[in-house]
């Protein structure tokens, strides 16, 4: 049975939920808010999220004059024609796959171009690349928690990862990389059987990664080397024997801080739960799985030395780790990737989940931003 969209009572006022069918071979669900005919925004989510992780910005920037689209990406939550099997096909999750689905969803929509793209987390290397590609159809790109060096280059690269996570491996306290761990074939069943239940597993991800999480005190990494990235929290560099549903266990929110957490009720917690019940991690796991690979590097060097061209902007919170878990790519973001770059946005009590953790601060940069724009 296909899903349903969403009830109103789900979603913030103005705020819809419809599906558009043929998209790459997907039913994509979408979340829309604002008029079609204004100027455009896409926005784009990250992992373990949803197009509903951009709730408390749809109505925002429809206020103030935009028709926003957010879709479930490919491999998540109510979108479907997209398969699980770990044994399946990668290609379909690869960037440049990606960024055909957002081309063929604004084909769907009659959306010649978009003011903005905007991609928060995985998202953000999505947006990135869509601007990098197709500077036409995206006049202009925020990215968030992310950072984008630019395209990957001909340089041994390949080589000096594998002698990092091996060096992380032969630590005194063998640590691996999540990105590797989420790649092994273990790590969705890890995580949607996880011993604390899904929605505990879920509650205590998002808590670690938040500023809620009193210990995320971020600081440049400077190398990409095994003790350099050991400094890093254990929800990024894990204990070697841990899954992941046993990282985040020791720092579940007590009863009292879940009851304070404005930025995620119980309520809004329970959508995620739902939806990940039903699908499972694998969708989004796979987009790791392409990276770790280097299955499609190849083609991405076909961009090696190109930059953003199109205006950009960088916003993260104050408290995460994100910005610096790639040593040297928020340094090359604004000053090799992004060829008209106006602006890192580093926001107090925000964690990495910053649209969500810091709404209102983030929707006042994203409307400064857009209206600065005349595209799209």
């Amino acid at each position: 049975m296909l899903p349903e969209p969403y009830s109103a009572a789900q979603l913030p006022k103005g705020v819809r939920s419809r599906f558009v069918a043929g998209i790459e071979g997907l039913r994509m669900h979408v979340l829309e808010a604002g008029e079609p005919g204004r100027p455009a925004v896409l926005l784009l989510h990250g992992f373990p999220e949803l197009a509903y992780s951009w709730r408390k910005v749809l109505p925002a920037l429809a206020q103030a004059g935009y028709h926003v689209i957010a879709p479930d990406q490919r491999g998540y939550g109510r979108t479907t024609g997209w398969s699980a099997d770990y044994d399946g096909d990668l290609r379909p999750f690869n960037f440049l796959s990606l960024v055909r689905d957002a081309l063929a969803l604004l084909d769907a929509l009659d959306v010649r171009s978009v003011r903005a793209v905007i991609g928060h987390d995985f998202g953000s290397p999505v947006a990135a690349w869509c601007a990098l590609t197709r500077p036409d159809v995206f006049r202009s790109a925020v990215l968030m928690s992310s950072p984008f060096a630019g395209p990957p280059g001909f340089g041994p690269g390949d080589d000096k990862v594998r002698r990092t996570l091996d060096g992380l491996a032969a630590l005194a306290r063998p640590r691996k990389h999540y990105q590797w761990y989420y790649s092994t074939r273990a790590a969705d069943a890890d995580m949607r059987l996880a011993p604390q239940g899904l929605s505990a597993f879920l509650r205590a991800y998002y808590h670690v990664k938040s500023a809620d999480w009193a210990a995320n005190q971020p600081e440049h990494l400077g190398a990409w080397s095994a003790d350099a990235l050991a400094r890093l929290p254990t929800y990024y560099i894990m204990d070697a024997g841990e899954t992941m549903a046993q990282t985040v266990a020791p720092h579940m929110p007590s009863a009292a801080e879940v009851a304070a957490c404005t930025w995620l009720t119980e309520a809004e917690l329970a959508v995620y739960a739902a939806e990940y019940a039903r699908t499972g991690f694998q969708g989004g796991l796979q987009w790791y799985r392409c990276g770790t690979s280097g299955a499609f590097t190849a083609d991405l060097r076909l961009f090696a030395g190109a930059r953003i061209q199109v205006p950009a902007m960088f916003i993260a919170g104050k408290s995460d780790w994100g910005t610096y878990q790639k040593p040297g790519d928020f340094e090359a973001m604004q000053s090799t990737a992004c060829a008209h770059f106006e602006g890192a946005h580093l926001i107090e009590g925000a964690g990495h989940w910053v649209q969500q953790e810091q709404a209102q601060a983030v929707n006042a940069l994203l409307i400064e931003f857009l209206a600065r724009r005349s595209d799209g």
